[in-house]
């Protein structure tokens, strides 16, 4: 199956009883080099897979923290063809996703992306901008590759179209903590946990939680219910404003705060 990459990374997982921590960066920001150094830094800080966004024009889910990540990375010259070598040259042990709105994907081609993107190393997709269903001749393209489909779920998400949005889905899904667009806040929001019990309930498949994650206590709290956190727009402000350093600093805070829910 296309996903078992990351079917073995979530086994190994629950084996050890940890927490997936999964850090998002945008391909490009805040430079190719710094990109390369970044996916080092996030595998040796315990990263357990990564996410690595490709920049596109017009990211309307993204707060102003991807979004100005994205702008000067498309500045910058990175493209689906840059992400694709960065992710390439560096090769991660840990599972790498592609996060990407649909057009980028198109642009470049389907067949030739899945094929490509599969020599990189890279072991999953997700679409921002593909529900479920809305495209089942792409889905089955990508369901028939190496690379696993991973859906997106939002927190509304229920009744028919709760089922029709994991039926299919592979790898993991990840649920948006809360509506609007990506950026970091303070507060978990009120029923993730009874959403996370809802989705449970329908499929099998891991569930990793993000949007709006920004520090340790948040991450420790989510991790209690879910099987793991995605951090982005904290991560790569803190690599804007800190460095390599700086967002050193971060996954060690969220990694130690996972790992407290993993040892309880």
């Amino acid at each position: 199956m296309s996903d078992r990459v990351i079917a073995a990374a979530w086994r190994a997982l629950a084996a050890r009883r940890r927490s997936a921590l999964i850090p998002y960066i945008t391909a490009g920001f805040p430079s190719v080099a710094a990109t390369a150094d970044a996916l080092r830094m996030l595998e040796a800080e315990g990263a357990d897979l990564i996410e690595v966004g490709v920049p596109f024009s017009d990211p309307l889910a993204d707060g102003p923290v991807i979004q100005r990540s994205t702008q000067a990375a498309l500045d910058a010259g990175m493209s689906v063809r840059a992400m694709l070598d960065v992710v390439g040259s560096v090769r991660p042990a840990v599972p790498v996703i592609a996060f990407s709105y649909l057009n980028p994907i198109l642009a470049y081609g389907v067949p030739r992306f899945l094929a490509d993107a599969h020599a990189a190393g890279i072991a999953g997709l997700l679409l921002t901008d593909l529900p479920a269903g809305a495209d089942p001749a792409l889905e089955a393209d990508v369901a028939a590759s190496p690379l696993a489909l991973i859906r997106l779920l939002a927190p509304t998400t229920s009744g028919a179209r709760l089922r029709s949005a994991v039926h299919g889905a592979e790898g993991f899904l990840y649920l948006i903590a809360r509506l609007g667009v990506t950026g970091a806040h303070t507060e978990v929001s009120a029923g993730l946990e009874t959403m996370v019990r809802t989705v449970r309930a329908e499929t099998p498949l891991p569930l990793a939680v993000g949007f709006g994650i920004s520090r340790g206590e948040q991450a420790r709290r989510v991790a209690a219910f879910a099987d793991g956190v995605v951090v982005g727009s904290a991560l790569v402000e803190r690599l804007a404003q800190e460095g390599i350093e700086g967002g050193a600093r971060l996954m060690r805070e969220l990694r130690g705060a996972l790992d407290t829910v993993a040892a309880a």
